[in-house]
């Protein structure tokens, strides 16, 4: 058709699909190509469209064009007009497809081009065509193979197929190679009646004396079954290689073949042999074996000994510094009587910042916190971090994600000291030579591993209190397991550490955070506030009393010796001496809760006695 001017030819086609399939009547596989009309005005103006595919390995192509005439963008169905055409292709070949409409423009075009792969005939799509199946798509071999006792043969049985009437059936192992090729043979059908099935019937083709050559057809609707001796096997091999070679009416002499190692296995009378032998073996060596035991040495009760735990005695006392969150009460409550158990039961110096307000609220989170840090470094003490939700959470605040405020950080006078203390121990926690310093656990009935954030799980984790002895151990400086004997403290162990007052109570108090967990599987998000909330609840402080008396006592203070972070808007460099820590230290309150741990007369910690210092209360 002659090509008209650009403004009055109709725009080009939409792809709708390609798809690969078999035909109607089931004889080849086809492209189905379907193509769209553009809901322009442009319609109006196509006569018709054209659709070429190519044989991009035979270079043939099929043209087909349709005539037709659209006045309306959708049909009767409210849809958009489509078109379809199928195309018989062959297995493996690529073509290309271009359709346009026409009349088409003077200048340029509205073709639209696809380029298609039509798999090979084992695709699930086509393999039911009989063009696939007639170059044996649907034959399955299930080749099997029996070498026989008495002489050097090999028997082996396959599946032929409808569309190939002769197969080639070979081995080869090394030197040895040798084949035979075997026909189909038609089932007798003079000797049967109508009522007669192939199903069972088996026939013996043919009989040879010097070959023992025997094949036998197993006769079905579609396929046979075949069985071929060869006599090339030696019994000098054991794995051989079995080919099937085929021959379709479809691909003729380029059928694909099918394969199979198969081993051949040691007769009855080597297998008795080689048992023979195993045996005499396994008895000499369970000679040999009490022969031994009689000549060693009885085991002393000093040898016996070494094996047991050896009781370790405490006889430094360590400081830890504790760092956690703030989650819930609850967990508050399990830190205090955590500090509490290393103080009284193991006789620790610990550092927490709610047993420390006063000092905390007059230096500030950072200044408290790095004061505490360099006294640790300078000596062999630990810092050891509690691991919880909202230890994770904070991390991945600091890392870029939402800001979170928990409802303890905002009624703590304190506030929220976990974030000051990551944004500065984590900088020196990923250097190596700091591992020893820094002890990372989790209460394993309240928290689990996926609370710890990424960077502390470059070193061991422990699980409070399952691993309580070993973390304790790394508090001392001192190794539990040593070559030749494991140290062991008294009292320490999962089940033991409840059995003190101190460790009763630490228990107890993780035993009903894991309850009230039970309970409320939603209680992290609970403890969560909005910025607003946290606003309301620092207002409402401001009011608290026991609050407004802290700032009274505290006043003094603050007119002596500036807050750091006060100097620091002011830009001004201020070094604060020993002197004006002192002077902050006079003027602490004497009913904030100070943690003081006693040297215990008759400890407990290594031999198990009674007694343990009581911290001071309120």
């Amino acid at each position: 058709m002659a090509k008209i001017p650009r403004m009055n030819a109709s725009t080009g086609p939409e792809w709708d699909s390609v798809q690969i399939k078999i035909s109607k009547d089931g004889s080849a596989p086809v492209v189905n190509v379907a193509w769209k009309l553009r809901c322009d005005g442009s319609l109006r103006a196509i006569r018709g469209s054209e659709i070429n595919i190519r044989d991009e390995n035979t270079n043939q192509s099929v043209c087909e064009q349709i005539h037709f005439s659209v006045k309306n963008m959708e049909n009767s169905k409210e849809e958009r007009w489509t078109f379809s055409l199928d195309v018989l292709v062959e297995p493996k070949h690529t073509y290309t497809i271009t359709v346009f409409h026409f009349p088409e423009p003077d200048i340029g075009h509205y073709r639209i081009v696809n380029q298609t792969t039509v798999p090979g005939c084992k695709d699930p799509r086509i393999k039911n065509s009989q063009l696939c199946q007639e170059n044996g798509s649907l034959w399955i071999p299930r080749i099997a193979a029996v070498f026989t006792e008495k002489k050097d043969l090999i028997i082996v049985a396959f599946d032929s197929a409808e569309y190939s009437e002769s197969y080639l059936v070979s081995i080869q192992s090394g030197s040895v190679n040798c084949s035979k090729l075997v026909n189909k043979v038609a089932p007798p059908q003079t000797h049967l009646d109508k009522n007669t099935s192939y199903k069972s019937l088996r026939i013996p083709v043919i009989k040879s004396k010097k070959s023992s050559f025997l094949m036998l057809l197993q006769l079905s609707e579609n396929r046979t079954r075949l069985n071929v001796t060869l006599e090339c096997v030696s019994s000098q091999l054991s794995q051989y290689e079995v080919t099937i070679q085929p021959y379709f009416i479809g691909c003729k002499n380029n059928c694909e073949s099918a394969k199979k190692n198969v081993t051949r296995s040691q007769s009855s009378r080597s297998i008795k042999i080689c048992l023979g032998i195993m045996l005499i073996f396994v008895g000499v060596l369970v000679y040999l074996r009490q022969k031994a035991s009689h000549k060693a040495a009885p085991v002393t009760p000093a040898s016996a000994d070494k094996q047991q735990p050896e009781v370790f005695h405490v006889q430094e006392r360590k400081r830890v510094l504790v760092i956690y969150s703030l989650d819930h009460l609850l967990y508050k409550n399990i830190v205090l009587k955590f500090s509490a158990f290393l103080a009284a039961k193991c006789g620790t110096d610990v550092v927490v910042d709610l047993l420390d307000s006063t000092r905390l609220g007059v230096l500030g989170s950072i200044q408290w916190l790095e004061w505490h840090k360099e006294q640790i470094e300078r000596s062999k003490d630990k810092i050891l971090i509690l691991c919880s939700r909202g230890v994770q959470a904070k991390w991945r605040a600091m890392c870029g994600g939402k800001q979170v405020f928990l409802r303890e950080d905002a009624l703590s006078a304190i506030g929220d000291t976990l974030t000051p203390s990551l944004t500065l121990l984590a900088p020196y926690f990923i250097r190596s030579p700091s591992f020893e310093k820094y002890i990372v656990a989790y209460f394993d009935d309240v928290c689990c591993e996926e609370d710890i954030p990424l960077p502390f799980k470059i070193t061991v984790r422990y699980k409070l209190m399952k691993q309580f002895e070993e973390v304790f151990f790394r508090i001392l400086n001192t190794e539990k397991h040593e070559p030749g004997r494991v140290k062991q403290i008294i009292g320490l162990s999962e089940d033991k550490y409840h059995e003190c007052p101190s460790g009763g109570a630490l228990r107890d108090a993780i035993e009903a955070f894991r309850m009230y967990q039970l309970e409320h599987p939603y209680w992290f998000q609970e403890e969560l506030l909005e910025r607003s909330e946290v606003e309301d609840l620092e207002a409402t402080e401001e009011c608290d009393e026991q609050k407004i008396r802290i700032t009274d006592h505290l006043a003094c203070v603050f007119s002596s010796v500036q807050l750091i972070s006060d100097m620091e808007i002011r830009k001004s460099v201020v070094a604060i001496n020993e002197t004006k820590i002192q002077l902050a230290e006079m003027h602490e309150m004497d009913s904030t809760l100070e943690f003081n741990s006693h040297t215990i007369q008759g400890s407990d910690v290594g031999s198990g006695e009674a007694g343990e210092a009581v911290p001071h209360q309120l």
